[in-house]
This record gives structure tokens, sequence and C-alpha cells, in this order.
């Protein structure tokens, strides 16, 4: 049969321990969840303020729900297009400090289209090798000459530069990596992107609304600036959906020929609705200053039992070495309370296996120790 190698693919990802099944859990993204009946503390989730279940960001959803419908009923360019676009963009705009933004329909499609729309063949992008799979996938789309430096290794970037005689070029990566919790250093980057001519290109997804003096990300934490700004309204800002920031010319040039944006039908109005309200929660409320408070007390916690903490961020990955002790790990952790799902190849390098811990501005100090409680007894039981 035509399909019959499907089933000997699937049965060698279960030899290596990689098989991946759907989590089922029976309740909002809240410090507390119930899976199977069982209360857990959630430990995993990017719902990093806690504002999926804020009243306001409800109360909005609610409302665009009522005067617009649940969905857009195309794209942008031919049927979808109402004003709650444009207001979320002008917001997204003066909440980055930028000339103007656009909203695509998730991140994923954000950076394949973004990468995809300015870069071609003839072109040099330098990506990250820890660089999230959607910007991977935009390079490769691109079919621009793509070079993988170190991870986070500015030397690295500028020996690739020095020799490039490429007319376009393109820094990418990721502000705050999803995996490890640590911080691009984008001052080194940004000021080879000048020396070099190069443009400069930052995923912001897991650093939006969290870092910063104003909670803008990764260039309010360092305050400077890039060319492009990416990011989703996905993860601290509770909704979904993807953004770039920009230049009214760069914004401009992408309406017009990122095909993710062009071909894909607009964001639902409820998710464009709760995001904006989000953003306003963000800048009138500081809820980001809770987070870091519980980040502080949990990372006191893991460097008090012995282990060594690398993140500078509310991403704390618990390293597990190899699949199958990661995945047990993990679940012998569900057993004692604390949802948290262990992350293993393709996701991180082999034998880097790790379950992906990640702190809430609404988790309890309770929900802390009580996590850190669980954590103690998986360190033992597993030589963590």
């Amino acid at each position: 049969m035509k399909l019959d190698w499907l089933k000997e693919e699937l049965t060698g990802i279960k030899n290596k321990g990689l098989y991946r099944r759907f989590s089922i859990i029976e309740s909002a993204q809240t410090p507390r969840i119930i899976r199977g009946g069982k209360e857990l503390i959630l430990l995993s989730s990017n719902n990093y303020l806690g504002l999926t279940t804020h009243p306001e960001v409800k109360k909005a959803a609610i409302k665009a729900v009522e005067d617009y419908g649940s969905g857009a009923g195309g794209s942008r360019l031919t049927t979808g297009n109402i004003g709650l676009y444009e207001s979320l963009e002008e917001r997204i705009a003066r909440f980055k400090d930028t000339e103007d933004a656009l909203v695509f329909s998730t991140g994923y499609m954000a950076n394949i289209g973004i990468i995809s729309a300015i870069m071609n063949i003839g072109d040099l992008i330098l990506s990250d090798e820890l660089n999230h799979a959607s910007i991977i996938d935009g390079c490769r789309l691109s079919r621009a000459d793509v070079k993988i430096y170190t991870h986070g290794d500015a030397s690295c970037i500028e020996k690739i530069l020095r020799t490039s005689k490429h007319r376009k070029k393109l820094i990418v990566t990721d502000g705050v990596f999803s995996m490890d919790g640590d911080i691009a250093p984008l001052p080194e980057i940004v000021e080879l992107g000048e020396k070099y001519d190069a443009m400069v290109m930052v995923d912001d997804a897991h650093a939006t609304g969290v870092l910063g003096k104003h909670c803008r990300g990764t260039c309010d934490y360092f305050n400077i600036e890039v060319d492009i700004n990416m990011g989703t309204l996905s993860k601290a800002l509770a909704s979904m959906g993807g953004y770039a920031a920009g230049n009214e010319e760069l914004i401009d040039f992408l309406s017009n020929r990122a095909r993710s944006f062009i071909y894909s039908t607009a964001l639902p109005p409820p998710a464009i609705a709760a995001a904006k309200a989000a953003i306003d929660i963000v800048e009138k409320e500081n809820p980001a200053k809770k987070l870091w408070q519980n980040v502080a007390v949990y990372k006191k916690g893991l460097t008090d039992m012995g282990m060594v903490i690398n993140s500078q961020t509310q991403i704390i990955p618990i390293m597990t070495g190899e699949a199958r002790t990661t995945m047990e790990a993990a679940a012998e952790l569900e057993r004692l309370g604390v949802f948290a799902q262990g992350i293993r190849p393709p996701t991180v390098p082999e034998g880097k296996g790790r379950i992906r811990t990640s702190l809430m501005a609404t988790h309890s100090g309770q929900d802390i120790m009580d996590a850190l409680d669980a954590i103690m007894v998986i360190k033992e039981k597993f030589n963590l």
C-alpha cells in the first residue's frame, strides 16, 4: 500500500523515544490546571503574565464577537479587513516605538513571510544556530545564502560579514531563546549591522510584554533599535497571531510581498481585540513586575538545591539529557502534581533534553514552593 511506509517511520520514532502525544488539559491556562480530573501546577505555559483569563481581555474578546462575529471571512486584502486590524497595528507600533506594524495570522507565518519577502537568491542571511524553526523555514523559503553562526557569538557573525560580497545582508536572531531562556547579544549584533550594512531582525516572541523598562522586549531591555522587530500575540499578550514592526516602507513592502500575509485569512476579531486589551494592561498594570518576583524566588529555590541555572528570563530549563530520561522525569513530575513538558530532539540537540519550565505572574508563592518540592524529588531520582 502507498502509505505503508508511515507505520515503519512511526515505529522508528517510538523506538528512539521521540514519539509525541497530545496532553489534554480540562481548564484554562491558569497556575493550577485540571488534567484527567487531577489538579496540577502548570509550569510550562507561555501565558507569562497570566492575561488569558484577565477580565478585561475576556471582555474585549466577547465584545468583538458581538460586534464583528467569530471570524474574519477572508484575507485582509479581499474581504476581511475591518477597523480592528488597523487599530491593533497602531497600538503595536506605539508599544514597540516604531513607525508602523503589520499583523500576521501566527508568529510562524510572520517569520516565514518577512524573511522570504525581504531576502532572495544572491542575498545573505546570518542565523543563530538556536533560532526558532519558523526562522529556519523562512530562511529556506527565501532561497538566499544562509550561514548559521555559533549561538550568541558576535565574533562569528563578524567573521562571516567581513568576507561577504552580497548586496543585501540580514542578521536574524531570537530575542529570548525559547528553550534556554537566554537573551541574544543584541547590542553587539546591532553594532555589526551598522558596521557591515546588514539589516537586523529580532524575533521577540518570548520577550514582548516581559523584558525592558516598558516591557516592550529586548530592544527596550538594551535601549537599542533594530530594523525589523517581529513578535507574537500568543504568549504574554494572551491571544494569537504575529506581527512585524518597523518603518513605514518595510510594512508597506510586506503587505504587498509577504505571501503568508497576502494569502491567509485574517485573524478572528476576538483575537485582535484580546491582544489590544492585553497591551493596554501591560502598560497600565505592569504585571511583569510580579512575574520577575516569582522568577527570582523560583531560581533561588533551584540554586539552593544545587542546580546550575543559566537562564536570564522566565524560561528556566531543567536539564535531563537523553530523551527517555527526559520523558520519565516529566511523567514523574506529573505524578507529583506538576505539569511541565519534556523537550526532546529535534526541538533541542541530541543529549540535551530538558523539562522546559516557565513562570507566570499569577503563580502564588505556594505554587512555586510545591513545584520546587516536586523538582527536588526528580533531581534525586534521576540524578539531575
